[in-house]
């Protein structure tokens, strides 16, 4: 278990190399699972279009959401981008990084489901093997002889040897490098253009705009390091108020209990005072309760956090009253005076 809970607090250290592997792992998958699916193609020519475009579109949009719930600044972009101003300003260009950075990481593994159907081919032939130039790669001569549907539902059959049967028209072979020659020359160009994009947003960008850009990061950080900090105080406040409940209602019983067995009698200590009902640990757990002891005052904690977060000026706090942050600035100094006094 030691193991575990080291490798836990290492990955939450380091959520960005822990979001980078895992985008790493979907981008393996996408291509593991594309080297296991079983493309078959209709060989219709209503429906070869609509079943490529769908292989081709619908899994790297099914990918580019599934990279956008394991990643768990979805919620505190929403949770940002929702919550009310306060005395707290939204700043857009925050929003942005944290939507790009998240938005990068999700696209990994659809560009590489993309990349390999093209490299592949077999969606490439099955969409356009209707568009074949049949007068360059065939027989032209015996192409005119055939109406417009007869020579499309032929055509779409070269993507299935065992149902084909116009190798008197156009040999299936040549039909199928010529098209895989073209979808192998799209897939290389989508694998440059997506690397020279990915290069000038990463590399290029920040040149231009360094003091922007370095401020939405700083922020972007800011936000994520003070919702885990907000989680982690409210959590060891929660076991706190818990720990006192508990001991609490041991006490309450171990109290009643007393006063069964003494038949009415109050009991009582030693020295003759009323039993102590806190104990040393109780008092320890009550001073980590910061005074918020009771459902109510902690649920306008709660929500006076959403809707009115402090404002971002250290130095300057101001006391929270009812839902919001108020006060106008920093506080009056106040001035202390000390009173001596000597015996003559």
């Amino acid at each position: 278990m030691d193991k575990f809970r080291m490798i836990f607090q290492f990955l939450q250290s380091n959520q960005e190399s822990f979001m980078n592997g895992i985008c790493g792992i979907m981008a393996l998958a996408s291509a593991q699972m594309y080297s296991a699916f079983d493309f078959s193609c209709p060989c219709l020519p209503g429906y070869n279009a609509a079943y490529s475009a769908g292989i081709l579109l619908a899994p790297p949009l099914v990918l580019f959401l599934l990279g956008l719930v394991v990643n768990n600044n979805v919620s505190m972009l929403a949770e940002e981008w929702k919550r009310p101003p306060g005395r707290r300003t939204k700043d857009p260009a925050v929003l942005r990084y944290m939507l790009c950075s998240m938005a990068q990481r999700a696209l990994i593994a659809p560009i590489v489901w993309v990349a390999v159907t093209l490299l592949d081919g077999k969606c490439f032939l099955c969409a356009f093997c209707t568009a074949v130039p049949v007068t360059v790669l065939g027989n032209g001569s015996l192409a005119p002889g055939l109406s417009a549907p007869e020579l499309a539902r032929l055509l779409a059959r070269v993507p299935c040897p065992d149902v084909y049967d116009g190798d008197w028209l156009l040999a299936r072979d040549v039909a199928v490098r010529y098209l895989r020659c073209i979808s192998q020359a799209l897939g290389w160009s989508f694998v440059l253009l997506t690397t020279l994009l990915a290069f000038v947003v990463r590399s290029v960008r920040p040149c231009f705009t360094q003091a922007a850009f370095l401020q939405s990061k700083y922020w972007a950080h800011y936000i994520n390091i003070e919702r885990k900090l907000f989680d982690e105080t409210c959590t060891e406040h929660a076991k706190a108020f818990a720990k006192v409940c508990i001991q609490q209602f041991f006490e309450a019983m171990n109290h009643d209990l007393e006063l069964g067995h003494a038949h009415g009698a109050a009991a009582t200590a030693p020295d003759g005072s009323a039993a102590p009902t806190i104990t040393d640990g109780a008092e320890e757990e009550r001073e980590k309760l910061r005074g918020i002891t009771d459902q109510g005052t902690m649920n306008r904690l709660l929500a006076s956090w959403h809707k009115c977060k402090p404002p971002l000026r250290l130095g300057q706090e101001e006391p929270l009253l009812g839902n919001g942050w108020a006060g106008g600035g920093p506080q009056a100094l106040r001035k202390e005076v000390a009173t001596y006094f000597s015996r003559v």
